[in-house]
């Protein structure tokens, strides 16, 4: 009977660091990739002011044209009158869960227009969350476009 106990201890004990390693759920998940569509809803109604909270204050962000962008220009970007998507979706997105981060990645697809030309994007895109003061926000955001 004492070997059963110990066995016991022992499962238990290995498995409590485990168990602390892994304090995000699906609801995490689930909750980054809400903030990830609207996201895409904002920059269709160039919605700055939605985004001020998804993006933390030291959000980088690298464009298809190698353009780095902090946050207040990226937020400044976002309201530009000359860009008007009609689509702005992600496909086969993928949430790596860390500790207090993730790692989004997969594709989107934007339509509309830019400077009244029309454009019709196809990229990939990886963003990375981290998780502080009991929200999730990006920190870093890379697109690049594929080519057709």
């Amino acid at each position: 009977m004492p070997r059963i106990y110990c066995c016991i201890f022992w499962l238990v004990a290995l498995s409590v660091p485990v168990l602390a390693q892994a304090p995000h759920s699906t609801a995490d998940e689930t909750k980054i990739l809400a903030l990830e569509n609207a996201w895409n809803q904002a920059q269709i109604h160039h919605d700055a002011k939605a985004l001020e909270n998804v993006v933390g204050d030291k959000f980088i962000y690298t464009d298809t044209d190698g353009t780095v962008m902090d946050k207040a220009r990226f937020l400044a970007d976002v309201k530009d009158p000359a860009y008007k998507a009609s689509l702005v979706a992600n496909e086969g997105v993928k949430v790596d869960l860390y500790d207090n981060a993730a790692v989004v990645s997969g594709s989107y697809h934007s339509k509309g227009t830019y400077k009244t030309k029309p454009f019709d994007h196809r990229g990939r895109f990886t963003d990375t969350w981290i998780f502080q003061n009991g929200q999730w926000q990006c920190v870093a955001s890379h697109t690049t476009l594929l080519r057709k």
